[in-house]
């Protein structure tokens, strides 16, 4: 009987799980079953009790409601029973690894917790008089600060939400400078090795997107590049560390290359994490760059609310970024909310968002940034990218890794699924990882790798922690590769069973239909 590295049997429980009897509630022990909350309520009462409401005369104009409101009425412990119960189904970085590639998943301390809801930051509102929030305004402006230090920048805009929003940001000054300078270039070039958003958001501003290659090592074409540029191309978008996972070693001379061509170049910046506190992308010659603080600089991406993803910029496009601009007037600080004709800020593109972007945001950021220090970030990159060579080298020669001949990864390790008997794919090994508890890495992506399968162990994980799930991992590929039909029925051991995704996506179920009534016409 085979024992992975948790010391964990999966033929004893496999068969365990066959033997078990039915319940009568469908639940599995503490894994207790939970319907909808329509097929728990009942429409006929509440929660709480309301006296009749008067009649009085309608002001709808014939828009009245005429039909019940269809929301299931449920006791408070009711609720708070089927929420509890769903969230015991769910996988959350607080139960485990999350080997998500190019998401950047890690530990959100909770200090930064505490910080962001002091009431200075958390109960302050946008339209509040200026003189009221000058601590906020100070943190705003410390946090940009210190990304300007970390990337050798010249200045930074805040208001960005998120990663893509923070890519249109820069792209829209690369087009204000252009313009300034009369120059109407259409063309955007983007690797092969970018994040999927970058042409999405070129396209978005109006650019024609163009593609360019990477070589057998996974990085971009730089002979290719240079063949491309020319007076219609106004910049190139790049990721760095690219989305395989590689560090582009040509940085440099792809940027005197679009410098030369009067270009401009947009760096992706969603895994800074691997470089934080170890390169600055303004010595690369880079002229703007997002960073999502949301992976950067703590709080798992997609949890805690809404991301944010300020913009560097380089002296070429600093006069260019978009308004509101935090400036500091002796020991105060004010916010600069319009441009003025040839006297402050003539040359900003306008305004992204409505307001200065995202409070909790900044606060997290600026606890992790002050509790780390200047040597603690650096050590944040070299944790990271050490923890993504001992899977990458750990499971060299179970599943194929396809630029492992290009030297040592960045933050996260990529497999293909090219070695696993055939019928088997990626999706097998994902629902695999299920049933051994771990979320899945993430699949089919980058599209430049056949059944792409990219991890990324953040600096918090430990070695104990990564020798779990590389275990876990192997065990599965190796169930992959010797043809083990019961894989394909992966996950046994959810919650749910294997669901026909296709069918999910394309043909969504989102109205809850009441079948009473369809079981009554029957009868």
């Amino acid at each position: 009987m085979s024992v992975n590295a948790s010391g964990w049997k999966p033929e004893m429980n496999a068969a365990n799980e066959s033997a078990a009897p039915a319940t009568f509630t469908g639940n599995k022990a503490l894994m207790l079953e939970e319907g909808l909350i329509f097929e728990i309520g009942a429409y006929d009462r509440t929660g709480v009790d309301l006296p009749e409401p008067p009649r009085v005369a309608s002001r709808l104009g014939g828009l009245e409601r005429n039909r019940p409101i269809g929301l299931p009425g449920l006791a408070e412990p009711e609720v708070v029973r089927h929420y509890t119960r769903l969230s015991r189904q769910n996988y959350g970085i607080d139960l485990g690894f999350f080997p998500l590639g190019s998401c950047t998943m890690k530990h959100n301390p909770r200090l930064n917790e505490k910080m962001a809801r002091l009431p200075g930051f958390a109960d302050i509102h946008p339209l509040q008089p200026v003189e009221t929030v000058q601590g906020a305004l100070g943190l705003i402006d410390l946090v940009g600060e210190w990304l300007i230090r970390l990337t050798g920048m010249t200045a930074v805009a805040m208001s960005p939400k998120a990663g893509a929003h923070g890519e249109l940001c820069g792209l829209l000054a690369i087009r204000a400078a252009l313009t300034a300078r009369g120059d109407a270039r259409k063309v955007i070039l983007v690797p092969e090795s970018a994040h999927g958003t970058n042409p999405a958001t070129a396209a978005f501003c109006g650019y024609a997107v163009e593609n360019i290659p990477a070589t057998t090592e996974g990085r971009v074409d730089l002979d290719a590049l240079k063949r491309r540029l020319g007076p219609d191309v106004a910049g190139v978008m790049i990721t760095n560390p690219n989305t395989c996972g590689l560090f582009e070693r040509d940085m440099i001379a792809i940027s005197e290359a679009v410098h030369a061509a009067g270009g401009l170049v947009y760096c992706d910046g969603a895994n800074f994490n691997a470089i934080v506190g170890r390169v600055r992308p303004g010595d690369l010659g880079i002229d703007a760059m997002h960073i999502n603080l949301h992976k950067t600089f703590s709080t798992p991406h997609g949890g805690g609310g809404p991301g944010s993803g300020p913009v560097v910029l380089s002296e070429a496009l600093a006069p260019y970024a978009p308004l509101p601009f935090i400036e500091k007037d002796g020991d105060r600080f004010r916010l600069v909310e319009e441009e003025t004709a040839g006297e402050h800020h003539a040359g900003s593109f306008g305004r992204m968002v409505a307001f200065h972007g995202q409070m909790g945001m900044f606060v997290r950021a600026a606890a992790y940034m002050l509790s780390h220090g200047a040597d603690g970030l650096r050590q944040v990159a070299e944790d990271a990218v050490l923890n993504a060579n001992y899977i990458l080298r750990s499971l060299e020669g179970v599943l194929e890794a396809p630029f492992a001949h290009s030297g040592p990864c960045m933050h996260e390790a990529l497999f293909s699924d090219d070695n696993l008997a055939e019928g088997f794919t990626t999706l097998d090994i994902a629902k695999g990882l299920i049933d051994e508890g771990f979320h899945p890495m993430t699949m089919y992506f980058p599209l430049v790798v056949h059944g792409a399968m990219l991890i990324e162990p953040t600096e918090t994980e430990s070695k104990a922690a990564l020798d779990q799930f590389i275990g876990a991992l192997k065990s599965v590929a190796e169930r992959a590769q010797a043809g083990d039909a019961a894989l394909k029925a992966a996950p046994m051991l959810a919650p749910r069973r294997r669901l026909d995704e296709t069918a999910a996506a394309r043909k969504p179920v989102l109205v809850y239909r009441d079948p009473a009534p369809l079981t009554q016409a029957a009868e």
